[in-house]
């Protein structure tokens, strides 16, 4: 039978874990690579470097990669690593198609300054969708989100009017991520980006396309799945066949599913408020 002293010791140690889980949650979360303010892009198509002064101290930074013929723009919110150095690659799966992107650092990436916490970071992205329906009508946006992205690329589209919502390996909530890796902590009251992806998901009002691989071992298929079951006539999974987390443009499946998307996409009607095929 455990002691008194025991079990206040196990106690201790629980509220310890409890708390180092709340202060140390951002390095598990985010993984920045910073760049210096002076550092160049260098890029083989053709791009023009964006900043977004949000408010003081808080400047985003941002690359616009150029179509030859554009039809578009996708806004493309990245993954939880790196910074758009390292992800400007993957704009050449929609510039090919016709569609300009414009791809975003978050608070401490790259260039990009200011601290992070969930609302401020969902500010950002509506700061920024703002800006550029100076110059692109809302009815040929698309707003793409991987990974760790999805849950704002989400947010984002429910509070507006794009075109189509594309989610590359979403989750349903980041507190279902960890909930999944941490099963013994109270996530409700430890996380402090919960993320809601599901909750968020209900008032899009344009189409939603996943793309997501079966063999995803950190965020299982089976959270997209379930976000299917939260808009079942608005969402389509495309499911990658033995495909991973951090390797589906390595599969053909993933660049034919997303030609597919696209095309639709072209498609779909104009019938957004503010249309302005002229510009097109």
């Amino acid at each position: 039978m455990l002691t008194l002293e025991v079990l206040l010791l196990i106690l201790v140690a629980y509220i310890l874990i409890n708390v180092a889980v709340y202060v140390v949650q951002e390095r598990f979360l985010f993984r920045p690579e910073v760049l210096p303010q002076h550092f160049e892009y260098k890029y083989d198509s053709p791009f023009e470097e964006l900043f977004f002064d949000v408010k003081p101290g808080v400047r985003i930074n941002g690359l616009h990669f150029f179509a030859e013929e554009t039809v578009g723009l996708v806004i493309y919110f990245h993954g939880n690593s790196r910074s758009i150095k390292g992800w400007g690659k993957f704009a050449a799966d929609f510039t090919q198609h016709g569609f300009d992107v414009v791809m975003i650092d978050y608070r401490g990436f790259g260039k990009s300054t200011g601290k992070r916490s969930e609302k401020e970071l969902k500010g950002d992205a509506q700061f920024i969708y703002q800006q550029l329906l100076g110059k692109f009508p809302e009815s040929r946006i698309l707003i793409y989100g991987r990974s760790m992205g999805s849950g704002f690329a989400t947010k984002l589209a429910s509070a507006n009017f794009p075109r189509l919502l594309i989610l590359d390996a979403p989750y349903y909530s980041l507190r279902r991520v960890t909930r999944r890796y941490l099963p013994f902590i109270p996530v409700q009251w430890v996380l402090r980006y919960p993320v809601r992806t599901y909750s968020w998901l209900k008032y899009v009002k344009c189409p939603v396309r996943i793309l997501h691989g079966t063999n995803d071992r950190l965020i299982p298929l089976a959270q997209s799945q379930d976000l299917v079951k939260v808009m079942p006539h608005q969402v389509k999974l495309y499911e990658i066949k033995e495909g991973g987390h951090n390797n589906l443009p390595l599969y053909k499946q993933y660049h034919d599913s997303m030609a597919t998307i696209l095309e639709e996409a072209k498609q779909l009607p104009d019938d957004r408020r503010d249309l302005r095929v002229d510009l097109f």
